[in-house]
């Protein structure tokens, strides 16, 4: 029988042309596919810049660098996310506060995001705060509200859209569409390309931004960073300057080549995504499931990252990945509230936020990707049963 993935990339014969056309040309690396691929990005969601970098990690610590990010630095991070969301405000030496989330969504939850706000003595001069939403599974983080309440405290607002790629809800008067990583309410927006994702480059990053300072210091500092202050009519146009302490954050062509063809038949995969969404919801709302699971809620704007469902019961989230990995079917628990990490019991060795802790002892990824077929869809659903059937 064979396995079925949480996730997998989806590759394409044009992809793999267009990987080709690159290993055929003069340029691996620095040449002009790395360009093309930002413009896109930036056509795409709506923003002035994209700078591509060679990781979603890398574009965090981009962003938060170009921001000024540092050592005397606040940052408020949702508890439900992969770590590097927290990590890469460590690389500057900023504190990091864990702000509990929604269950229901595994979104940074306002109140407690308020709460703490509240609780922080009034920045100094020279003392910058950020948050940092996570756009989480597909669905976007309440970004308006975190920006007016950022403005409120003087913090400045980077989304992690690694997750959302195409989502979109309405703002709060519900007559207008704001779209995951537009910056509309963000100071900028980060996003991963790695082979889960919606568009994969094998690894990869952007940086999306409004702001033409955060994009030349983002551009700067992703290699090493280095300006170069003439072009070819000066005397010296291969003269180079180190003005900063940068790092090696490249984007290669190969993988900017194939982040264009991915990204050029993505609302085919969005639409997959939804469709299996709604397949799902709906086989897994039939009353036999009924006290046993709690499935997300389907909205149009859900790019559909990760299919999460809840069981209402204790233990029954270990037990159920237990017996689907018994039956080739691979889940996955996203995430671990980040302050439960060794490293970060060092700083939170008491912490315990109750919405973050319901979430993480219930949820489960099981398959959602754009190549999952039916008929896999079909097994996921039928072992999910037998498996309750079981359980009760």
């Amino acid at each position: 029988m064979s396995i079925i993935p949480y996730s997998k990339q989806s590759i394409s014969a044009d992809d793999i042309q267009a990987v080709k056309r690159v290993l055929k040309s003069d340029f691996l690396t620095q040449g002009p596919k790395v360009p093309e691929f930002e413009r896109a990005l930036a056509r795409y969601f709506g923003t002035k810049y994209a700078i591509c970098c060679s990781s979603g990690t890398a574009a965090l610590h981009l962003a938060y660098s170009s921001l000024g990010a540092s050592p005397s630095s606040i940052a408020i991070v949702p508890a439900i996310t992969f770590a590097a969301t927290a990590n890469a405000f460590r690389y500057l030496g900023s504190d990091v506060i864990f702000c509990d989330v929604v269950p229901e969504t595994g979104h940074i939850c306002i109140h407690h995001l308020e709460k703490i706000l509240s609780s922080i003595p009034k920045l100094k001069n020279d003392q910058k705060g950020f948050i940092a939403p996570v756009s989480f599974a597909g669905a976007i983080a309440p970004l308006e509200r975190c920006n007016q309440l950022a403005s409120r405290y003087n913090f400045q607002v980077i989304e992690d859209a690694s997750h959302a790629v195409g989502a979109w809800t309405h703002n709060e008067n519900g007559k207008k569409k704001v779209y995951a990583g537009a910056c509309i309410h963000t100071q900028a927006s980060c996003l991963s390309f790695h082979p889960v994702k919606h568009v994969c480059c094998g690894e990869g990053g952007a940086v999306l931004t409004n702001s033409t300072e955060t994009a030349n210091t983002a551009r700067k500092l992703r290699s090493h960073g280095i300006e170069r202050p003439f072009d070819d009519e000066h005397d010296t146009p291969w003269y180079y300057q180190q003005v900063d302490l940068g790092w090696n954050y490249r984007m290669t062509d190969l993988q900017a080549a194939l982040g264009m063809s991915q990204l050029s038949r993505i609302e085919d995969s969005l639409k997959s995504r939804k469709e299996m969404a709604r397949r799902y919801i709906e086989l897994l709302s039939v009353e036999r499931f009924s006290g046993s699971i709690l499935l997300p809620v389907f909205n149009e704007g859900h790019a559909w990252h990760l299919f999460i469902i809840r069981f209402c019961r204790a233990g029954m989230r270990n037990r159920a990945y237990k017996y689907l990995k018994s039956k080739h079917i691979h889940t996955q628990v996203h995430y671990i509230p980040v302050y439960k990490h060794p490293y970060y019991q060092t700083m939170h060795r008491d912490l315990q936020l109750s919405g973050s802790e319901d979430y993480f002892e219930s949820c489960l990824s099981i398959p959602m990707y754009s190549g999952l077929t039916l008929k896999q869809q079909n097994r996921v659903i039928a072992e999910l049963d037998n498996f309750l059937a079981v359980e009760k």
